[in-house]
C-alpha cells in the first residue's frame, strides 16, 4: 500500500510537469519562443522520468510481517539437470531449466533508516532473479550455468540501482540485495522462500526437500 501511494505521488508529479511543459510550449509569442522551447521541453522530460519512475515502484510490495515470497519445486531431468517451477505469492507461475547442485533466488530490498523507519514505514522487496550453482569448484567454472531475471523494471528506469549507488545522496533510503543461502536441488523437492526484516529463508516443504537439505548439511 505504501509504495503504491509513492507510485501514485510520482504519477501526479508526472502530470503536472506535463501540463506545465504543455502550457510553455503552447504560450503565443515569439520573442521568447525558443528558450519556452527548451523550458517546455526540459519539464517534459522530468515529467516523463517521474513517470516512469513510478512505474518501477508499483512493483515492489511492502514487508508487513514475515512474508512469503514464493515456493519452488524441482523435477531431475538429467545429471546437474533440473526444471524448476517458482510460484510466486500472487499465485503467478514461471518455470526455468536450472543446472547445477544448488540454487539461490535473490530479491531487491529497500529499507528506511531515520524518522522515516519511526513512522513506521517497513521495507519493500521485489522478486530479482534465480540461479543454480554447481557444488564442485571445477564445474562451477567450466559446466553450463544457468541465471533467469525474475523481473524487469519498466522502460529502462530502475530506480533501485541508481539508490543503490546513491548511498551517500541519501542515507535514509538503503537499496540492497536480499538472497537465500545456496540450497539443494532434488527431484520432487519443494521449497518455500519467505523474507522477514533479517532477509531470505528457504524452508524445505516435503521430505525429498527435507532429506536433500539434511545430506547437504
Amino acid at each position: 500500500m505504501f509504495y503504491s501511494a509513492i507510485a501514485i505521488v510520482f504519477i501526479l508529479l508526472g502530470l503536472v510537469g506535463l501540463l506545465g511543459a504543455a502550457r510553455v510550449l503552447l504560450h503565443r509569442g515569439w520573442l521568447l519562443g525558443w528558450l519556452r522551447g527548451m523550458l517546455g521541453l526540459g519539464i517534459l522530460s522530468v515529467g516523463l522520468l517521474i513517470g516512469l519512475m513510478a512505474f518501477d515502484i508499483f512493483s515492489y510490495q511492502q514487508i508487513l510481517t514475515e512474508k512469503s515470497l514464493a515456493t519452488i519445486s524441482f523435477e531431475k531431468v538429467a545429471s546437474q539437470k533440473y526444471n524448476a517451477t517458482l510460484v510466486d505469492g500472487d499465485g503467478n507461475e514461471q518455470r526455468f531449466e536450472l543446472y547445477g547442485d544448488q540454487w539461490q533466488l535473490d530479491a531487491r530490498l529497500v529499507k528506511w533508516s531515520g524518522a522515516l523507519a519511526g513512522f513506521g514505514i517497513k521495507p519493500g522487496y521485489r522478486l530479482d532473479r534465480i540461479s543454480g550453482r554447481y557444488f564442485s569448484l571445477e564445474d562451477e567454472r567450466n559446466a553450463k550455468r544457468s541465471v533467469y531475471a525474475l523481473t524487469e523494471s519498466p522502460y529502462g528506469i530502475d530506480l533501485w540501482a541508481w539508490l543503490n549507488q546513491s548511498t551517500s545522496t541519501l542515507p535514509w533510503i538503503d537499496a540492497v540485495y536480499g538472497n537465500a543461502a545456496f540450497v539443494p536441488m532434488e527431484d520432487g523437492a519443494l521449497f518455500e522462500v519467505t523474507l522477514s526484516h533479517t532477509g531470505l529463508l528457504a524452508r524445505p516443504l516435503n521430505d525429498p526437500a527435507k532429506d536433500a537439505v539434511t545430506r547437504w548439511q
